[in-house]
């Protein structure tokens, strides 16, 4: 107990980083790398569904992603419906909208649905190619 409380500071640190871990593990914001996603997209036949507005996807998104915007997931889930049986890859901005997308899908009885963590933003970073087609 002494040592907890001479090293207060080294231990609170010591939980908040494995609690941050631990988050990402059970399905917080962290989400799959790029190189996840290309595996689940090239071996698997994974399916992006990009949750940005429309503004957003405009300026380019993964080729052949599919665009719902976030506000209007909960009355497209049916359009994808016939897609559960594969692996759908979650992308927006930076990840947290695609948190909220998963959580939304998975209520609705999707099991494998993948929040690609970083979004878009991870992609290019990775100098994977974007598209402005539709």
């Amino acid at each position: 107990m002494e040592f907890i409380q001479e090293n207060i500071m080294w231990v609170m640190l010591a939980l908040v980083s494995g609690g941050m871990l631990l988050w990402q593990m059970v399905g917080g914001t962290g989400g799959i790398s790029v190189s996840e996603a290309t595996n689940l997209i090239n071996r698997e036949d994974g399916v992006v569904v990009d949750v940005r507005e429309t503004g957003e996807w405009a300026t380019g998104h993964i080729p052949n992603a599919r665009h719902i915007a976030l506000g209007q997931l909960s009355d497209h889930i049916s359009e994808l419906e016939k897609l559960k049986h594969k692996p759908i890859i979650i992308c927006c901005a930076s990840g947290n909208r695609s948190s909220s997308a998963c959580a939304t899908l998975r209520k609705a009885g999707f099991e494998r649905v993948f929040n690609l963590g970083g979004g878009i933003g991870a992609w290019r970073d990775a100098g994977l190619p974007v598209t402005t087609k539709h």
